[in-house]
């Protein structure tokens, strides 16, 4: 009885842990629109309301949740004090520190890093071409992370379910 009791919970416990590979690899296609929509915010702000870069990462703050919040509002005090330092190092400094917590791939975090290099330029037409640029190519890296999440949270759940059946057959 023990052992059918055991064989049971380790099916179940590894069952599990393939549904969490998926569930995670949904988190992360979560985590990359929504950093597509904060951009598109940061954008759209540029172009219709024309205020400075302060300004639009401070009403971009109010429209998103933590931790993308608090990047905005530190982005938004740093480059209001500036203290002589470049957008583009604000803009890095502040993304590894306060995006950190995502664990985005590091092709991911590079680029998105990278984005504070033009978007501070004083030439607006440049920094509209570039964001619009980065914004393609993401929403392309979204529909390739979204196929790619199909079979991985097949093949998630199978090894889980099958590895479970392979330790039942050792165990047993």
């Amino acid at each position: 009885m023990q052992k059918l009791i055991g064989c049971i919970l380790i099916l179940l416990s590894t069952t599990a842990g393939g549904f969490l590979y998926g569930v995670e690899q949904q988190q992360y296609l979560e985590k990359l629109i929504y950093i597509r929509h904060i951009l598109e915010l940061i954008q759209g702000e540029i172009e219709y309301s024309g205020a400075p870069l302060f300004e639009v990462f401070g009403k971009t703050a109010n429209r998103v949740q933590e931790p993308y919040r608090s990047w905005m509002l530190d982005l938004k005090r740093r480059v209001e004090a500036r203290g002589g330092q470049s957008f583009r190092g604000i803009w890095e400094a502040c993304t590894e520190t306060k995006l950190k917590e995502l664990h985005l791939k590091s092709r991911h975090m590079r680029e998105l890093s990278e984005v504070g290099m033009y978007l501070g330029q004083m030439d607006v037409r440049t920094g509209r071409t570039s964001m619009q640029m980065y914004l393609e190519n993401l929403g392309a890296e979204i529909e390739e992370t979204r196929q790619e999440i199909t079979a991985k949270k097949r093949i998630g759940n199978w090894l889980g379910v099958m590895s479970g059946l392979f330790l039942v057959i050792v165990l047993f």
